[in-house]
C-alpha cells in the first residue's frame, strides 16, 4: 500500500515538475477589432498613436496598478480604466487625440516599457493582466445610462472624497465612502522634512523665521482645502503639489529652522482607491462589488 502511494505521487509530481521547469508559458494573445482604437498622445514628445482599445487598457492597467495585486482588483481597475477612457473620448472628440499617456489622464505603458520593467517576469505578469481584461471584456460603468468619469487614485486617508470638494463638479456617483482597507498601503502615511528657507522658496513665499499656519477650510474627511501661511492664503492642493506631497491631507509643524509635514493617503482621493480595491479583493469581494462600492449606484454594461 505504501509503495502504491509513493508511485502515485511520483506519477503526479514528476510531470508537474517537468512542465514547470522545461515548458515555457506562452503569452496570451488578443484578437482586436481593427476599427476599435483610441488616439493616445505622448505628453513628452507630442506624438499621437492610434492603439487598439483593449491593448490600450492592458497598458493602462499595467501602468496604473501593480501586477502583484489580486485578480479581482485588477479586474476592477480594467473596468474603471475602460470607463475613464470612454468618458474622455466623448469629451475630446473635437481634438486630435483622446487621452494623454501620463497621470494627466491615465498612465499608459507600451510592451517595450513593460518588458524593460519586468524582465523575466514579463510573461507571467502580462498574462495576469490580460486575464483581468479578458474576464471583463468590453465592460464599463454607467450612471443613469451615461458613461461614468471613473476617477481613481492610489490610497485614501480612510475615506474617499466627494468630487466637488476636490474638483468642481458634484457627481452623484463620486461620493465619499469608507475605505478602511487602505491602512495596509505602504504610503498610507508619510513624513517630509524641509529647511525653513527651502519650505518658503518652494511655496514662493517671503522668508520669515516665525511660521504661522491657519487652516481655513477642510473637506468633510479632513483634507486641507484652504489655509493661510503667514497670512498668505493658499490652496491645499497647490501646497501639496509645490512641496511634492502625496496628498493634501497634511499637518505642518515647525521646529526652529526645520519643517516637518506628515501626510495621509496618496492621490486626489476621488473615486476608487486602488489599495482599497486590493484590500477588498483580499477579503473576498468580487470586482463588481468593489466597483459599486467606490462608484455609487452605477451599473456595469458591455460594449
Amino acid at each position: 500500500m505504501k509503495k502504491l502511494i509513493i508511485v502515485t505521487l511520483l506519477v503526479i509530481i514528476i510531470p508537474f515538475l517537468f512542465v514547470k521547469i522545461f515548458v515555457q508559458t506562452d503569452e496570451i494573445k488578443f484578437k482586436y477589432v481593427t476599427n476599435n482604437t483610441i488616439r493616445v498622445k505622448n505628453e513628452k514628445t507630442g506624438q499621437i498613436t492610434k492603439i487598439p482599445f483593449e491593448e490600450y487598457i492592458k497598458g493602462v492597467v499595467a501602468g496604473e496598478m501593480p501586477a502583484t495585486f489580486e485578480l479581482e482588483a485588477l479586474k476592477a481597475q480594467a473596468v474603471a480604466s475602460r470607463s475613464y477612457a470612454m468618458y474622455q473620448m466623448t469629451a475630446t472628440k473635437d481634438k486630435d487625440y483622446d487621452v494623454l499617456n501620463t497621470t494627466s489622464n491615465q498612465v499608459y505603458l507600451t510592451d517595450e516599457q513593460l518588458k524593460a520593467n519586468w524582465k523575466d517576469e514579463y510573461t507571467e505578469k502580462i498574462n495576469k493582466i490580460k486575464n483581468a481584461i479578458k474576464e471583463t471584456s468590453g465592460e464599463y460603468l454607467t450612471y443613469k445610462g451615461q458613461i461614468v468619469n471613473a476617477m481613481f487614485f492610489s490610497t485614501s486617508s480612510g475615506q474617499t472624497e466627494n468630487s466637488e470638494e476636490i474638483f468642481v463638479s458634484a457627481l452623484p456617483y463620486l461620493r465619499s465612502v469608507d475605505s478602511k482597507w487602505d491602512q495596509a498601503s505602504p504610503v498610507y502615511t508619510d513624513t517630509y522634512t524641509f529647511d525653513l528657507k527651502d519650505f518658503y522658496s518652494k511655496l514662493n513665499l517671503p522668508y520669515n523665521e516665525k511660521l504661522v499656519i491657519e487652516v481655513t477650510e477642510k473637506t468633510s474627511t479632513g483634507r486641507t482645502k484652504k489655509l493661510k501661511i503667514n497670512n498668505q492664503e493658499l490652496n491645499g492642493r497647490d501646497v501639496a503639489t509645490k512641496l511634492s506631497l502625496r496628498s493634501n491631507y497634511f499637518d505642518i509643524v515647525q521646529n526652529e529652522n526645520k519643517i516637518t509635514i506628515t501626510t495621509k493617503g496618496f492621490g486626489h482621493g476621488v473615486g476608487m482607491s486602488q489599495y482599497g480595491a486590493n484590500g477588498m479583493a483580499k477579503e473576498g469581494y468580487k470586482y463588481d462589488q468593489i466597483l459599486k462600492h467606490y462608484y455609487q449606484n452605477t451599473e456595469i454594461k458591455k460594449i
